[in-house]
């Protein structure tokens, strides 16, 4: 896969991480372009957050920062270095992954791959099932290798995305205040279409 892919779906997906927030109702607490001070604590960007933070215009200074910018980009490519995007022939499929790997973390991405790859092999007339463990290795790529020579990836990432969605019902079901960005995980799911739906 050529590296010009990374920057496609990073901008792709920091569409759906707005910028700085600081909602009560969030489970990452303050956050900026998605990353969460909470969980990521010691990420450098947080430190050039702070000297800004009396500024008449914060947050909106923060946007047009470029060492902050810098920094979030060098966050997220963790993530496509842990889905090995460099190694998925399938555009849609590296998108899919990156974007789930971003809000649900990069394990949860890959296992819901794997579920998806091993839902769609006939019984395993078209491959042997491989492991639903979260890890992405040699196995699970040339099993996905195999699946794109034959089929759609449209249609695995359909069902990736089903498992995704599975995800956010449980979470709401389970605490009624993440109702709230119900809507916005929905077009986060329809990320693969052609045009995202508009809700």
């Amino acid at each position: 896969m050529e590296q010009s892919y990374y920057l496609k779906v990073y901008l792709e997906t920091m569409k759906f991480e707005g910028a700085y927030s600081n909602d009560p109702n969030d489970r990452g607490g303050e956050t900026y372009c998605g990353i969460s001070r909470k969980h990521n604590p010691d990420w450098k960007g947080w430190i050039l957050i702070d000297k800004r933070r009396d500024w008449i215009d914060f947050p909106k200074c923060l946007d047009k920062n470029f060492s902050i910018k810098l920094e979030v980009s060098s966050f997220y490519k963790k993530y496509w270095n842990q889905i090995k995007g460099d190694k998925i022939s399938s555009f849609e499929v590296a998108r899919e992954l990156f974007d789930t790997g971003v809000n649900q973390g990069a394990k949860t991405a890959v296992k819901y791959l794997q579920q998806s790859l091993n839902l769609l092999n006939r019984q395993e007339k078209l491959y042997k099932n491989i492991k639903e463990d979260g890890l992405i290795g040699k196995k699970t790529i040339s099993t996905l290798n195999l699946y794109l020579k034959n089929d759609s990836a449209s249609m695995l990432v359909l069902w990736m995305n089903v498992f995704q969605g599975m995800r956010y019902v449980d979470i709401i079901r389970k605490d009624e205040t993440q109702e709230k960005y119900a809507r916005g995980w929905a077009k986060r799911i329809s990320l693969t279409k052609t045009e995202i739906i508009k809700i």
